[in-house]
């Protein structure tokens, strides 16, 4: 027996490989990394670094585009298609509210970009909007009426995203209420995560999104 303690594979059976999961990362500057420090603080490569640290090997693609609207998930899922991404991470809402979108809209969109990732073959995990009233310059007076805002998008992005097959993280109240606590989670703009924000972002998302890189590797394997 070999010194790690794990016995080698029968003569002429060759070792089992497994493909990497294929990550993509799609949405708005959260999603991209807006206010990290450094390109691995940004909420893609940490999340990919938790299934790395699971024995998920993962190959990883930020296709986000800061500034995006859930109208614009519709040209990042084309740049996904010749990709044949196994996991879609989606997170979209926060400029559809700041930019007042109409919600019936952009839940349309996104309930768009989740069929067509799903026809193309790939499991998606979409997170809702944040709460927006914890960013440090909404006048407190208002962060009632911006905290519903964010609370009926956030429901009807859950409601389209299970109606078309993907799995919802609902973290938006935990992460927001840990945003409203710690000034240092937002970066120097005081809107975008810092790279503690983003550590803070993936350590709730982490659960689900290991949960469905399992799932995914488990009936690939099958």
């Amino acid at each position: 027996m070999p010194a790690g303690g794990h016995s080698a594979p029968p003569a002429g059976v060759a070792p089992v490989v497994t493909d990497p999961i294929r990550l993509v990362v799609l949405g708005d500057s959260i999603a991209y990394g807006s206010g990290a420090a450094r390109v691995e603080d940004g909420l893609g490569p940490r999340l990919a670094q938790v299934l790395r640290s699971e024995g998920i090997d993962t190959d990883l693609t930020v296709l986000a585009v800061p500034g995006a609207v859930s109208r614009d998930l519709a040209a990042q899922v084309r740049r996904a298609a010749p990709l044949g991404a196994d996991l879609a991470v989606v997170v979209i809402g926060a400029n559809d509210l700041a930019r007042f979108l109409p919600a019936d809209a952009a839940t349309a969109a996104l309930g768009a970009a989740v069929r067509d990732l799903q026809a193309a073959g790939t499991d998606v995990v979409v997170v809702p909007a944040p709460d927006m009233s914890s960013v440090p310059f909404v006048p407190p007076a208002l962060r009632p009426v911006v905290r519903a805002a964010c609370a009926l998008l956030q429901q009807r992005q859950a409601e389209v995203a299970v109606a078309h097959g993907a799995t919802v993280a609902a973290v938006s109240a935990e992460v927001g209420a840990a945003f409203g606590r710690d000034p240092s989670l937002f970066s120097a703009d005081r809107f975008h995560p810092s790279s503690a924000g983003y550590a803070r972002i993936a350590a709730a998302l982490a659960p689900t999104v290991l949960a469905a890189a399992r799932d995914r590797r488990d009936r690939r394997a099958a």
